[in-house]
């Protein structure tokens, strides 16, 4: 059996929703965990009861038109619920899209 190394997957695009989001103080703002990483894709977990509308689980999907795909949903036990889905959504739209979705702040909006 080889020993050959398989190749990566170009995690980049995912790193960039990340830094579109807000990076590290989105993190800390938003107590986003459980991060996937996908090919064109960013999922993670927010704290239960934390957002509005008991979103708890977010999905970011890069598009072929370099827009987004972002699913808002509640996961309970077995069960996931899309409580919204956009399309057609600009990387400049992100932080106010999920701001309005969740309720939660971005960052804290210092200059």
């Amino acid at each position: 059996m080889s020993n050959e190394m398989k190749p990566r997957k170009n995690l980049e695009p995912a790193r960039t929703i990340l830094q579109q989001l807000g990076g590290s103080k989105f993190i800390a703002m938003t107590g986003a965990k459980h991060f996937l990483e996908g090919a064109n894709t960013l999922s993670f977990c927010l704290p239960p009861h934390f957002a509005k509308r008991r979103i708890n689980h977010v999905r970011v999907v890069l598009d072929e038109n370099d827009t987004y795909a972002v699913f808002f949903g509640k996961a309970n036990g077995t069960r996931y619920t899309i409580v919204s889905e956009h399309q057609v959504v600009y990387a400049d739209n992100l932080r106010t899209l999920f701001t309005e979705q969740t309720g939660l702040d971005t960052s804290l909006g210092l200059n």
